[in-house]
């Protein structure tokens, strides 16, 4: 991309304004209401006990942007955007639009991050009760849906027999496994509560009697051994070096002489410049853990190594944190 005119760069610098736009929107939660009761701004003021002036600038922008539509001074959500921003809709992305919200704060703080002067702790608002991270879970599987099944096309699973999935939320990528492999059994692995979100995902799936669901914290506890194939999807980019070392080798414990582990993030060219959505998705690290990053595959295949693992090889470049990496347990 060239910016060789002050237009360019203004351009840039202005992104954020739609951005900001639609995270006020979903805040506010105005697609779902404006979804199932088209209004006036000056009714839907009186039932937010919003300000008037306000609100009517921010829905006549939004219906600028094409998420609402507007008519005779009643405006209602766009038809094509409603299931994705509607909290009723099982295609919903709302939860992630509110994350996204929440790291408009964290990332308000990357200058003083930079300068040495700031905290990279994840703000406050970032605590989720059970019926948040619940919806932010689920928002998570329909969007992870597709690039699971890619990805498990690309990893092949082969004679593999037992998985474990580690930190895999409700069931995305257990779920695109076990139909890409039907002898295939699965162990899930992550957080109590996330645990039974999974139970329920994989009981509406019809594959609960292929997978034994075990709650922990990979920080904390062991993993349960026996498996040969493992996978560490969207992980180790909230960790830092150490710690990825320390995760690498507790699945080399529960890996079987043979087994293989897969490593599914951004995976940096060695100038790191590449892929972009790497590059700042690691300012994303920057600003909201303590030691996460984007890492190169010579990173990963070092850690892997230290862990005792072998036979390192890079298995899929991607540009939008579906890079694979892979090794084996001697």
């Amino acid at each position: 991309m060239s910016y060789d005119t002050p237009e360019a760069v203004l351009k840039l610098a202005r992104q954020f304004m739609e951005s900001r736009i639609l995270l006020s929107a979903a805040e506010l939660n105005l697609f779902t209401r404006l979804d199932e009761e088209p209004s006036s701004a000056g009714d839907l003021a009186v039932r937010l006990h919003a300000d008037p002036r306000g609100l009517t600038v921010l829905l006549d922008a939004l219906a600028a942007m094409g998420l609402l539509a507007k008519q005779a001074g009643t405006y209602r959500t766009a038809p094509d955007a409603a299931p994705f921003l509607t909290d009723e809709s099982p295609r919903s992305v709302r939860p992630m639009l509110l994350h996204a919200a929440h790291l408009w704060e964290s990332w308000s703080n990357l200058t003083p991050i930079v300068r040495g002067a700031g905290s990279s702790e994840p703000p406050e608002s970032e605590a989720q009760d059970a019926d948040e991270l619940q919806a932010f879970i689920g928002a998570m599987h329909v969007v992870g849906t597709p690039l699971a099944q890619k990805i498990v096309t690309a990893i092949q699973p082969g004679p593999a027999r037992n998985l474990i999935d580690v930190g895999g939320a409700s069931g995305t990528y257990t779920i695109a496994f076990l139909q890409a492999a039907p002898e295939l059994k699965a162990t899930l692995f992550d957080r109590p509560a996330v645990i039974q979100m999974a139970r329920k995902r994989l009981a509406e799936a019809g594959m609960l009697d292929r997978v034994r669901l075990v709650a922990g914290d990979f920080y904390r506890n062991e993993l349960p051994g026996g498996h040969d194939l493992a996978l560490l999807s969207a992980i180790i980019h909230q960790n830092s070096p150490g710690e990825n070392v320390g995760l690498f080798q507790k699945v080399f414990r529960a890996l079987i002489p043979g087994g293989r582990i897969v490593i599914r993030d951004h995976v940096m060219e060695p100038d790191r410049t590449e892929p972009k959505d790497g590059a700042i998705f690691a300012v994303n690290m920057l600003v909201n853990t303590e030691g996460g990053s984007t890492y190169t595959c010579d990173e990963i295949r070092s850690w892997l190594e230290e862990a005792g693992f072998a036979h390192v090889r890079f298995l899929k470049a991607g540009e939008h944190m579906d890079g694979l990496v892979e090794a084996f347990k001697p």
